[in-house]
C-alpha cells in the first residue's frame, strides 16, 4: 500500500503529473535538502564553514590528489571562489596542496588528518539521515529515488556522478 505523502505527489501510476503534484514534489525537494544540510550546517558553522567548504572537502576526500581544474568542474563554481575556499582550508590545516608530479603548474589537493576527520563527521551525519530515510522508503523506493536524481541531472553532471560511481 504507498504511502499517503507519495500518493499526494504522484496521484497514481500513470507516467503524467499535473503541475500541482510536481509543485509538491519541488516542495518535497526543497524541505528534504533542507533536513539533509541542516546537520553538517551545524558542525560547519563551529568552524566558520560554509557549504562550498563541504563540497570541497567531500570531493578531495572522494578523489585524493584531485587537481584544482577538476575540482572547479565538478564543483561548477569561478577558479575565484574555489580559490576562496581553498586558501581557507589550507591555512587551517586542512587540506594540502602539492605540486604535480606530471604537471608542475598542476596542484594535488589531499586532506590532512583534521581534514579527514572534519569529512567524516560530515559525511556520518548525511549517512545517518538517508540510511534511516531509505529504510523507511524500503528498496524499490531506492532505486526509483536514484533514477529520478540521476534523470535530473545534467550530461555533464552525470558524467562526474558516474565517474565517481566507478571510482569509490
Amino acid at each position: 500500500m504507498p504511502d499517503r505523502a507519495v500518493t499526494e505527489i504522484t496521484g497514481d501510476s500513470r507516467l503524467f503529473l499535473t503541475d500541482e503534484q510536481l509543485r509538491k514534489g519541488i516542495e518535497a525537494m526543497f524541505f528534504a535538502y533542507r533536513g539533509f544540510t541542516a546537520d553538517p550546517d551545524r558542525i560547519l558553522d563551529k568552524y566558520g564553514y560554509g557549504r562550498a567548504h563541504h563540497r570541497a572537502i567531500h570531493f578531495i576526500q572522494r578523489s585524493p590528489g584531485t587537481t584544482v581544474n577538476n575540482l572547479l568542474d565538478i564543483l561548477g563554481v569561478t577558479k575565484q571562489s574555489l580559490n576562496r575556499v581553498l586558501r581557507t582550508l589550507i591555512e587551517d590545516g586542512l587540506v594540502e596542496s602539492l605540486i604535480g608530479t606530471k604537471d608542475k603548474r598542476e596542484r594535488n589537493l589531499f586532506l590532512t588528518d583534521r581534514g579527514a576527520a572534519l569529512e567524516s563527521e560530515l559525511s556520518n551525519a548525511q549517512r545517518q539521515r538517508m540510511r534511516a530515510a531509505f529504510r523507511h522508503a524500503g528498496p524499490e523506493a531506492v532505486v526509483g529515488f536514484k533514477q529520478v536524481l540521476e534523470a535530473m541531472m545534467d550530461p555533464e553532471q552525470r558524467r562526474h556522478f558516474s565517474h565517481l560511481k566507478d571510482h569509490g
